[in-house]
C-alpha cells in the first residue's frame, strides 16, 4: 500500500523558515517523480514545486522561486521541501503527491497526474 506521510509544518513568523518531509512507503520512491502542492483557505489545490527521480530538474510556482527548495532522499525515500523567508500568502496545508507512473521524465503541475497523496501538514505564517 503506498502511503505518503507529511511532516514538519507549524506557526511561523514571516520572514521564518520550515522544513517539510514528507516519507513515502509501499512503492519504489526513486522511480517516480514527486510534487508539493498547497491547499490555502477558501482556494484551491495550487503545484508548488515538483523533482525528477534523481533530483536533476526541478521547478516551481512562480510565487516561491528563490524562497523554496525542493530535494529528495532516495535512499531514505523521502521528500523534503525547505521553505525559507515565508509570507503570510504561504499559509496553507502543504501536501506531498506521487506521480501516476513511474520513470516520467518530464514534469507536470497538473493534480489530475498524481495517484496518491498525503494527509497534508498545515503551515501557517502570521506575527
Amino acid at each position: 500500500e503506498v502511503q505518503l506521510v507529511e511532516s514538519g509544518g507549524g506557526l511561523v513568523q514571516p520572514g521564518g523558515s520550515l522544513r517539510l518531509s514528507c516519507a513515502a512507503s509501499g512503492f519504489t520512491f526513486r522511480y517516480y517523480y514527486m510534487s508539493w502542492f498547497r491547499r490555502a483557505p477558501g482556494k484551491g489545490l495550487e503545484w508548488v514545486s515538483g523533482i525528477s527521480t534523481g533530483s536533476s530538474t526541478t521547478r516551481y510556482v512562480d510565487s516561491v522561486k528563490g524562497r523554496f527548495t525542493i530535494s529528495r532522499d532516495n535512499a531514505e525515500n523521502t521528500l523534503y521541501l525547505q521553505m525559507d523567508n515565508l509570507k503570510p500568502a504561504d499559509t496553507a496545508v502543504y501536501y506531498c503527491a506521487k506521480y501516476k507512473a513511474p520513470y516520467y521524465t518530464a514534469t507536470s503541475d497538473d493534480t489530475k497526474d498524481y495517484s496518491s497523496w498525503g494527509q497534508g501538514t498545515q503551515v501557517t505564517v502570521s506575527s
